[in-house]
């Protein structure tokens, strides 16, 4: 049986990286990878569906035993996503789809350079702007301050291997599915290919 596809998609805020992940979810058979966070479940949220709910220190034990392929600090809690929950579900021959920030897919690729890395391009700055305005939950400080790191996060789009423009959520979403595709049809990924030609 083949390893299943990690699939990181990132890309700057406004890019509707979000959209995208939530349509390949609906057309494509992936799993999503749960996160660890030290935060509050919300009214609604289940542990282990939503997030795996964990205490500080528990979160600091999994750090020190590097268990995460990723981790950040957001707004004084810890959010991860943990290693042995993604790995086994690739060893199961199961595609896990990731939708983290930019640095934390840099960190995925360290650990997993086997993933595919997709970053998700506005198609252009003016139509970013845009969408980051008709979001109405912006003061117009925090606003500029978003552009600014967008247009640094931009410069990140080399670092993967794949960029894809988000012209229209379906052309965008098409373009994945073309690259999950090729993807599975490498060479290197199709061990049965290779085991029936070494048979020959």
């Amino acid at each position: 049986m083949s390893k299943g596809l990690l699939i990181v998609v990132s890309g700057p805020s406004g890019a509707g990286k979000g959209t995208i992940c939530k349509e390949l979810l609906n057309e494509l058979d992936l799993n999503i990878s749960i996160s660890a966070t030290t935060r509050n479940p919300r009214i609604g949220e289940v542990d282990g569906e939503n997030y795996f709910f964990i205490t500080k220190d528990k979160f600091q034990d999994m750090l020190l035993e590097k268990q995460f392929l990723e981790h950040a600090e957001v707004y004084g809690n810890y959010y991860g996503t943990p290693k042995s929950n993604v790995l086994d579900m690739l060893e199961e021959g199961k595609d896990v789809l990731l939708e983290i920030d930019i640095q934390g897919a840099l960190s995925v690729k360290e650990i997993y350079p086997d993933g595919v890395f997709i970053f998700i391009l506005p198609p252009s700055m003016e139509e970013l702007k845009n969408r980051i305005e008709k979001r109405g939950t912006e003061t117009k400080e925090a606003m500029l301050n978003r552009l600014e790191s967008a247009y640094k996060e931009l410069k990140y789009v080399f670092k993967y291997d794949y960029g894809v423009l988000n012209d229209t959520v379906e052309s965008a979403v098409d373009n994945i599915k073309a690259i999950i595709k090729a993807e599975k049809c490498k060479v290197n990924r199709q061990k049965n290919l290779i085991k029936n030609i070494e048979e020959v």
